[in-house]
This record gives structure tokens, sequence and C-alpha cells, in this order.
């Protein structure tokens, strides 16, 4: 028995003994196939190729080529009948923009209400006026203060002739202090008002033609 469990011994002894100088061997030199034993200086995996892994732009749909903003057309003006009138535009203006924003918006919600059609709502170009004061002795005018106006037009469609005078009686009564309101109906002139205008441009346009 003593034999026996003395080479039992010897042979475990040996297997430690073998293990040992593997595992000093394996932290002695890194492995080529694991880079990440490698020593920070030598880091072979820096010149493997990578075939493209890790993209995927290329995935990603294509964006659409963006489609240049075609200029606005006129709409076409509708013609009065016997019931109904032609495009009408309800013009609020005045120097508060929150009270003629508002009211606009009151007339909008108003003509929803009523059933009658709003064709567009759009905003004007805001004009400036200079008020100049004189002085009590003497000629000489300083510019006293800048009133800004702000324009704000409803445009209706096909307005009946019977909800004409209830509606506009209702918006009478609900007009604001400071705030004007005018009916007016819808032409080619008006449209044109909407866009700033370019008279260098005009100029050379005229100088070609």
């Amino acid at each position: 028995m003593n034999a026996v469990f003395r080479k039992l011994q010897v042979s475990a002894t040996q297997q430690a003994f073998v293990l040992n100088q593997a595992l000093t061997t394996c932290r002695a030199t890194p492995s080529i196939q694991h880079p990440v034993w490698a020593s920070v200086n030598e880091r072979q995996y820096k010149s493997m190729p990578t075939h493209g892994i890790g993209r995927w732009r290329h995935l990603l749909p294509k964006d659409p080529p963006k489609k240049k903003r075609d200029r606005p057309q006129m709409k076409e003006i509708v013609v009065e009948t016997e019931t109904t009138y032609a495009t009408l535009n309800v013009n609020v203006s005045g120097y508060d923009m929150t009270m003629v924003e508002h009211f606009s918006q009151h007339i909008h919600n108003l003509c929803n209400r009523l059933g009658i059609k709003v064709l567009d709502c759009y905003a004007l170009q805001t004009k400036t006026t200079e008020v100049w004061l004189m002085q009590e002795q003497g000629t000489k005018m300083s510019v006293d203060s800048f009133l800004k106006t702000h324009n704000r037009v409803v445009q209706l469609r096909s307005l009946n002739a019977t909800m004409c005078p209830i509606f506009l009686e209702v918006l009478l009564k609900n007009q604001p202090e400071g705030v004007q309101l005018s009916v007016q109906e819808h032409t080619e002139v008006d449209y044109k008002a909407r866009f700033k205008g370019r008279p260098d441009l005009e100029g050379l346009k005229a100088k070609i033609a």
C-alpha cells in the first residue's frame, strides 16, 4: 500500500510541475491568436484587416433628392352668383399685434361654426409709420415715435347672401377697440400685395424686355 501511495504522490507532483511550467510559458510569450494577452506596446490586431466589419451606413435607405419649391400660384377667383358672393377678403388691421391676431382667430372660428368656407388665412407685411414732432419755437422736426400697423386677412369663399348680414353683425358687435375691420372683394392686386416687391429686379427685367 505504501508503494502504491508513493507512486500516486510522485505522479501528482509531476503533473503539478508540468502544469506550472505550461502556465509560466503562456504568461511569458503572448499568443498570436489571442492578441488581448499581449502587452500594450505590441498590439498585433491593429494591422489585421477588418473586411468592413461594423459598417452600417450602406444599410440605411438613401435620402430622396430635395425638390425645388415651386412658385405659389394664384388660386382661381370664384365668380359671384345670385345667392352667393365672390371671394371676399376680411381685413383686420391695428397697432396691437396681439389684438389683431386674436380677432382674426375669432373670425376664423366663427366661420367654422357657421359653416362658412375659409379659403385662406394669412398675414400681410407690417407697415411702419414715423411720427414727427415739431418744436413749439422753431421749424425743426424730430422723430417722436414709430407706429407699426399689423394686417391679417381671412379669405372667404362663396359666402351665402342670407348669412352675410348675420355674419357682419356678429363681427361688428365683437370688434375690439383699436382694431379696424373691412370686407372687400378679392382681386389680383390683393394677391400680389402678399409678396415683397423688388424694384431692382423689376428694373432689370424691364431693361431686358
